[in-house]
């Protein structure tokens, strides 16, 4: 039996992206990504507009800095108390589920894609696609790569820089390239806000 592209894409095999319906898709999510990457920034109930029409589903309160990039928009859910900073990059060919709470700094990318290494198995541009899922309260750092199929447990922090290539736990400092654990987030952290200096009351 013959899958379907759509199949493939969920099944985690190779697939191409230039027929049934996927590159009108792609266009329709790029056109309303353009409206709102062109948008002033007094337009705040426009841009809550697209933010509707654009995502798979959001909580309340989402709010994201001008420019953004994905590949259709409609396969990312964000969860409530959603902020992400200047650039943020997700290529959705799968899906993106993020959790409630989440900060985003600049410069992020999100990927569920990627292309065989064999240049023989990518003649006409073929590629795989895993889910991407960020947990509850994480904060990722600027400039951080996320790479297709991982997940990022809640409570987390992922630092600046850092190149994600698989799964995080929860409730840990991950840094680097490729992604490792820093260390687990303590009681400390809530009484020093950064280095030695002190939450004040």
């Amino acid at each position: 039996m013959t899958l379907s592209m759509r199949q493939r894409i969920k099944e985690g095999m190779l697939f191409t992206d230039l027929t049934e319906g996927l590159p009108e898709e792609r266009l329709q999510g790029k056109e309303l990504m353009h409206e709102y990457n062109h948008t002033r920034p007094s337009e705040e109930k426009r841009r809550k507009e697209l933010i509707g029409q654009i995502f798979a589903k959001t909580g309340d309160n989402v709010w994201i800095e001008p420019p953004v990039y994905f590949s259709y928009g409609k396969n990312i859910t964000l969860g409530k108390n959603f902020y992400a900073n200047f650039n943020l990059t997700i290529v959705d060919d799968h899906t993106v589920t993020i959790g409630d709470n989440v900060m985003i700094a600049p410069n992020v990318t999100i990927s569920v894609t990627g292309h065989p290494v064999h240049y023989a198995l990518r003649p006409h541009g073929e590629m795989f696609s895993f889910p991407v899922t960020i947990g509850n309260n994480v904060w990722i750092g600027s400039h951080v790569v996320i790479n297709p199929g991982v997940t990022i447990g809640d409570n987390s922090v992922i630092g600046a820089g850092s190149v994600v290539t698989k799964d995080i736990p929860a409730n840990v400092i991950a840094v680097g390239v490729p992604c490792r654990v820093l260390r687990e987030i303590t009681l400390r952290d809530k009484e020093y806000y950064y280095h030695d200096l002190k939450v004040q009351p």
